[in-house]
């Protein structure tokens, strides 16, 4: 590698080489390509949902039960591994990990799309999860790695920028390729962003890792993968039942947190540790990921509910929908590299305490939607939650970032994304339970009122407004005094919901105005090998 060029007299050595420093933006942008695409899946595919469960040829005929491990198969895998693939890329390599990821999830793309049934799907959607796994905590590492401390903020600003952007684009693109091809086009479209960007990174980005990593903890690792595996799988299913007390639920959730647990016992006696375990004593990082997972936790369950509210209660399109959503992705994009101007001024405390504060006031906001309010209400609270999100990620993510050493950054980025993984689906799970079970409470009188239904059929159109519609049509014109007691039921139990969303919100205000320091500190020198820290005490 290169060495950088002598600065200026009072400013501190350059730690990235003048070529890489010269065409860092560029590197960046190439990096945005392949984290977008990633996001970018997981959106679009929600817009897919409906046409994969019409029956064949034009869907797979997908039961909701399938559909959902279509979801949960990438979920699950992608959580699974998160930790290790960032493990892996300090030790051998960020950008191989990026190209090898980016490979993996283009052919699951291409092999879904192609999918011939919903197994096929569910097993390919997996693969895709491998892939993803990969590539996520690689582009946080390689920018760390390709910008100095002083412009990581920036650049760390307009990469959370990117991650909303994708997330709001995915249900329009999704919505203009079914319009015109068939469901298979939203994996396929992948394709040839995948081939651009392999190529761009070939060519453009540097490879960086730890030159010191020691010994690999192949327990370690197993440890951490089995325990995230097992955890993320019992919030899945405790949200699919909508029952946290069923005793398969509570298994893997305790049997998780038993593995993890004994992973952080291993890691603090370990002479080669996956990862330091002490980074968790400091404030900056702890409160972080504390507040990472905290808001992810609140703003997933608010997109779970806000879908069901734009398209079946006030009818609009799925591309509609998906362009109601854009002042949450305008917001984003505009303000998140902007926000490290408040923390300099304001120091990251007070921005992401008023930050999650915004959250939680926008959610509260929900309660002033019901089934004919101005969709402009909508609108506003889109916006200002994007923006109280812009000056809550980027600052919790330098944060994180920042207090780990250089060579550490694919462990540092692993952990942010399992912490906000983690706390995205507990955040489904948990809110779509209390949703599912307070409209459910809320229909069920509605329901038993109807003559010469059968009780299963009344039991399977209480689980959800869509399949209380779907009897409702049925019904024909008596069953307009059912869809309007559904419209009204559903605004109900999403109030309800927002409630516990913006609560969630409150929760991580006073954990980051609690811990989270005003001003992050000088850059941590790298870690001492353990076996010298070790003779260093015992000496």
């Amino acid at each position: 590698m290169a060495t950088s060029s002598t600065p200026p007299a009072g400013q501190p050595a350059r730690q990235v080489p003048d070529a890489i420093h010269r065409r860092r933006w560029v590197i960046l942008s190439v990096l945005m390509l392949s984290l977008l695409i990633v996001v970018l899946d997981n959106s679009i595919l929600n817009v897919a949902m409906k046409t994969i469960a019409s029956p064949v040829p034009s869907g797979l005929g997908a039961t909701q039960s399938e559909l959902e491990w279509a979801i949960n198969a990438y979920t699950l895998v992608f959580a699974g591994l998160l930790f290790t693939s960032g493990l892996l890329g300090d030790r051998l390599g960020r950008k191989k990990m990026l190209l090898s990821g980016l490979t993996v999830f283009g052919v699951g793309s291409v092999l879904a799309g192609m999918a011939g049934s919903p197994t096929e799907l569910i097993a390919f959607r997996a693969m895709m999860g491998l892939g993803g796994a990969f590539v996520m905590p690689a582009t946080l590492a390689i920018l760390m790695n390709v910008f100095e401390r002083e412009e990581q903020p920036r650049a760390i600003g307009i990469w959370a920028g990117g991650v909303g952007l994708a997330i709001a684009i995915g249900p329009i693109a999704g919505g203009l390729l079914l319009d015109h091809f068939w469901w298979g086009s939203v994996f396929l479209v992948n394709v040839p962003v995948v081939l651009v960007a392999l190529g761009s990174m070939a060519v453009l980005v540097p490879d960086s890792k730890d030159p010191s990593p020691g010994r690999m903890d192949p327990f370690g690792v197993l440890l951490s993968v089995v325990g995230l595996v097992l955890l993320v799988y019992g919030i899945i299913k405790g949200g699919q039942l909508a029952d946290f007390t069923d005793p398969q639920v509570l298994g893997a959730i305790a049997a998780g947190l038993v593995v993890l647990t004994v992973f952080v016992l291993h890691q603090k006696r370990s002479a080669h540790p996956s990862i330091d375990i002490r980074y968790f004593r400091k404030p900056a990082f702890s409160a972080a990921v504390a507040a990472v997972a905290l808001v992810f936790f609140a703003l997933m369950g608010v997109t779970f509910f806000i879908v069901f509210y734009v398209q079946s209660v006030r009818g609009y399109s799925p591309l509609e929908a998906g362009l109601l959503i854009l002042p949450l992705a305008v917001a984003q994009l505009t303000f998140s590299p902007r926000a490290r101007h408040a923390v300099d001024r304001f120091g990251a405390r007070a921005v992401c305490t008023v930050g999650m504060l915004t959250i939680a006031v926008t959610m509260s906001g929900m309660l002033l939607l019901t089934t004919d309010s101005p969709i402009w209400i909508l609108e506003v609270l889109f916006f200002l939650q994007g923006t109280g999100m812009a000056h809550i990620m980027p600052p919790v993510t330098v944060a994180i970032m920042q207090s780990l050493p250089r060579e550490k950054a694919g462990s540092g980025s692993a952990l942010n994304n399992v912490f906000r993984q983690v706390g995205g689906t507990l955040g489904v799970a948990v809110l779509g339970s209390l949703l599912s079970t307070t409209y459910r409470d809320g229909i069920t009188a509605k329901l038993a009122a109807l003559p010469g239904i059968p009780a299963a059929a009344r039991h399977a159109a209480g689980e959800s407004i869509e399949a209380t519609l779907g009897l409702a049509r049925h019904l024909g014109p008596a069953g307009r005094g059912l869809a309007a007691s559904a419209q009204h039921a559903f605004v109900h139990a999403m109030h309800v919901t927002a409630l516990g969303s913006a609560s969630v919100a409150v929760v991580g205000a006073v954990v980051v105005a609690a811990f989270l320091p005003g001003k992050m500190g000088p850059a941590p020198r790298p870690a001492e090998p353990q076996e010298r820290r070790k003779a260093g005490v015992q000496g």
